[in-house]
């Protein structure tokens, strides 16, 4: 399960795009709770700490303390707005989360026992469809990864998201469909290996044909020659 953060923040006494401008001036990042059927909480926060949350990696999919002043809030990041030219910060929601909520989050995919699939060890390739799974959560059991297992896998394998086994309180936010995360396909000098070898045995019948064709051919000349 991700870990909770926290970060401090302070109430925003003004609104607009000059008073951002003056928050950011002074190392201060625009931000906004929102959520629970409470009404939004407008305030900032220090670029210098949420640039250490944003560099673990795990930000967007993890629960947040906003602390405003000694009032704290539970929170999912939502959305990030970056300079597109600096990358820097511009403004953060925080979505606030009522006890028992389930959240709608994006976890990333790892594969495991590699070397267990016959598939890979013949030289087959995973090819990965989903890197990250849309999945339905309970607010604190939010999982930092799921693990896929490939052991077994063959060659022209698929995996499902029917084979998953989802951590508790998870599941598939996806549900009108057997969707497919991955697939062990042929390397490419087997498919050649392969295609060569279809090729060469229709060459070799569209031969034999030709030749059963002449030999019909010069048996109907021969029998017309015995008739003269």
């Amino acid at each position: 399960m991700s870990d909770q953060l926290t970060i401090s923040a302070e109430p925003r006494e003004r609104a607009g795009k000059g008073a951002s401008r003056a928050l950011r001036r002074e190392g201060r990042i625009p931000a906004v709770i929102y959520g629970d059927k409470k009404d939004p909480l407008t305030i900032h926060v220090e670029e210098r700490e949420l640039n250490k949350l944003l560099g673990t990696g795990v930000f967007m999919n993890s629960l947040v303390m906003v602390d405003v002043k000694g009032e704290k809030s539970r929170t999912l990041p939502k959305d990030v707005a970056f300079d597109p030219v600096t990358d820097r910060p511009l403004h953060v929601d925080f979505f606030r989360l009522a006890k028992g909520a389930k959240v709608q989050v994006n976890i990333p995919v790892v594969f495991i026992n590699e070397e267990e699939s016959p598939g890979l060890k013949r030289g087959g390739v995973l090819n990965v469809v989903r890197f990250e799974l849309d999945l339905m959560c309970d607010a604190d059991k939010i999982p930092d990864q799921i693990e896929i297992d490939v052991t077994g896998l063959e060659i022209g394998d698929s995996i499902h998201i029917s084979h998953v086994t989802l951590p508790e309180g998870s599941e598939s936010s996806i549900t009108d469909r057997d969707f497919t995360i991955a697939g062990v396909t042929a390397p490419s000098a087997l498919k050649s290996s392969e295609d060569e070898a279809e090729e060469g045995e229709g060459e070799e019948g569209e031969e034999g044909e030709e030749g059963a064709e002449g030999e019909a051919a010069e048996g109907g000349d021969a029998e017309g020659g015995s008739e003269d």
